[in-house]
């Protein structure tokens, strides 16, 4: 597996990022002035309970959404000065994402559902990586299952290999454990920080879990929209 990491380069770097939206009320401010540096191959949580932002934050980071302010620079590029087309190319390049809901598509098997970003890049190789990320993930014996024969935690595990598939550098995981019961949660963040170790991907971990934030190297929270 190729590296990403290069000694303690900073891989993504916030400054003074704000979020505020119009509301009939007023400028409503979900984030404010948040300065934020996550180097290359570092596992972070991002905790706050519901509303804090924590949810808008990953949004920005990731170029899923725009800031009111402030810049963002992923890997060296300004996703701020950039079109929807920009960070979409961005973020099929360079980030992956688990999410708490674990969005797979009914229709494909496990094994189509982790081909298909690769796929989308263009990849000889995709059955045979997906394969092995499926294996790697102990669902080789569940390839051909769709996501309704699989268990809420399988079907995290399809997600998680769908996510390093493509070989992120960052990896953002929003309450990945969210909708399953605690062992089998334990599991998959087992796996989540394994195979982050192995592919020396940067983590950022969205989550309300203290334990769970308490194994990655650094913990940030939000409240009222701002770093604590």
């Amino acid at each position: 597996m190729h590296s990403h990491s290069n000694g303690s380069s900073a891989v993504i770097i916030a400054e003074n990022l704000g979020k505020a939206v119009s509301t009939a009320e007023g400028t409503l401010h979900i984030l404010s002035a948040i300065n934020l540096i996550i180097k290359s191959g570092e596992s972070l949580a991002i905790i706050g309970e519901s509303g804090s932002g924590k949810s808008t934050l990953i949004g920005l980071l990731a170029g899923l959404d725009t800031p009111s302010s402030g810049t963002i620079l992923l890997n060296g590029q300004d996703l701020t000065a950039m079109n929807e087309d920009g960070r979409a190319a961005v973020r099929k390049q360079l980030i992956g994402f688990v999410f708490q809901a674990f969005q797979l598509l009914p229709a494909l098997t496990a094994l189509e559902n982790v081909m298909l970003p690769l796929e989308l890049n263009g990849d000889k190789n995709a059955k045979a990586i997906a394969l092995s990320l499926l294996d790697r993930v102990g669902l080789e014996k569940r390839v051909k299952h769709t996501p309704k024969q699989l268990s809420g935690g399988e079907q995290q595990r399809v997600a998680i290999a769908r996510a390093f598939a493509s070989q992120p550098a960052i990896l953002f995981a929003d309450e990945p454990t969210g909708n399953l019961d605690s062992k089998t949660g334990a599991q998959i963040i087992e796996l989540l920080f394994e195979l982050n170790q192995e592919h020396q991907t940067t983590l950022i971990l969205v989550t309300h879990d203290n334990a769970l934030a308490a194994r990655c190297q650094r913990t940030i929270r939000v409240a009222s929209g701002k770093l604590v």
